[in-house]
């Protein structure tokens, strides 16, 4: 697939449908390489991947889902006060565009909360990880490779959604997976090909105007 970077910025979604075929490890691999070309602080490359897939990926997602309803734990924006208003527009936004491709009866939270945890039926899990070594600031590198992640997967023809809620149970990650006690789970990703039959895909979620969210000093 021939497109440019700004093409593939451009068309990339999230995507919660995937068909029930194994992402081949080669590919997988691509992947990876490509996504670790990113940009690092004093070229420390401190991000650390581990790849769950087969009989492991749904061992761990029916874990995940387990501790999700004994906890009552919901995806959440993070905040640590009441958010304002023109935060509240956006995810508004985003709820009114995936309502209408829901099954019939499901309710968003369940939805989300449950897809999340079981990474939206996708053959593959990538979990991200951070040595504990290393302060907040290199959230930002894990990032960044995030981001050229997401883009690589794209052009080579896989869907992906990146995955914050399952932080809430790092240390049943860290078990099932056999993770160092060293290493923090900062995100999952859901991997595979996209169920473009699905309406669940047909999802597009609005961007606000750059004047929004920009501020120039000359």
């Amino acid at each position: 697939m021939n497109m440019s970077v700004i093409d593939v910025m451009k068309e990339r979604r999230s995507t919660r449908a995937y068909l029930d075929k194994p992402v081949e490890r080669e590919i997988l691999e691509r992947l990876l390489s490509l996504a670790t070309q990113a940009p690092s602080a004093i070229n420390l490359q401190p991000w650390e991947f581990v790849i769950v897939s087969g009989e492991e990926k749904k061992r761990l997602s029916k874990l995940l889902v387990k501790r999700m309803r004994e906890r009552n734990i919901s995806c959440g924006p993070g905040a640590k006060k009441p958010l304002s208003e023109h935060f509240v527009e956006r995810q508004r936004g985003l709820l009114q565009c995936m309502l209408p491709n829901l099954p019939e009866g499901t309710r968003f939270d369940d939805f989300i909360n449950e897809g999340s945890c079981n990474f939206y039926g996708a053959p593959t899990a990538i979990i991200i990880t951070l040595d504990k070594v290393f302060s907040s600031a290199r959230l930002t590198d894990i990032g960044i490779t995030l981001g050229y992640l997401v883009l690589a997967a794209h052009v080579m023809g896989l869907g992906t959604c990146p995955i914050g809620l399952i932080t809430a149970f790092d240390d049943d990650i860290r078990e099932q997976l056999n993770i160092s006690e060293e290493k923090q789970v900062v995100v999952g990703i859901a991997v595979g090909y996209r169920d473009e039959s699905s309406p669940l895909n047909k999802s597009r979620s609005d961007r606000v105007p750059v004047s929004d969210v920009v501020k120039w000093r000359e």
